[in-house]
């Protein structure tokens, strides 16, 4: 089965940064995109970020000039790199790869719980 782990969350202060980590293992499909995701509670999860095989990234409007996405390919892992944290940003965030037919999949880590408070 795919395992996604992810990693690194925490609780930070205001205008602090984090650093989060995914590692993707099992019968992946290892070219596929990785993307992250959140879910703050009471609403629906929303994608944060993706990077591909090749090293391109996207970004949704509220992570853009903040958060970098990067990728190690040889590792399967993903990280997510967060600067200038704000109170809307607390949430469960995962992270979820490709198929070989282009969707992400269905299953899901546990995810890390970021919590920004002062």
């Amino acid at each position: 089965q795919v395992q996604l782990v992810e990693s690194g969350g925490g609780l930070v202060q205001p205008g602090g940064s984090l650093r989060l980590s995914c590692a993707a293992s099992g019968p992946i499909f290892a070219s596929g995109a990785m993307a992250w995701y959140r879910q703050a509670p009471g609403k629906e999860r929303e994608l944060v970020a993706t990077i591909t095989f090749g090293g391109e990234t996207n970004y949704a409007d509220s992570a853009k000039g903040r958060f970098t996405i990067s990728r190690n390919v040889i590792k399967n892992t993903i990280y997510l790199q967060m600067n200038s944290l704000k109170p809307d940003d607390p949430a469960v965030y995962y992270c979820n790869i490709e198929d070989a037919f282009g969707q992400y999949l269905q299953r899901w880590g546990q995810g890390t719980l970021v919590t920004v408070s002062s």
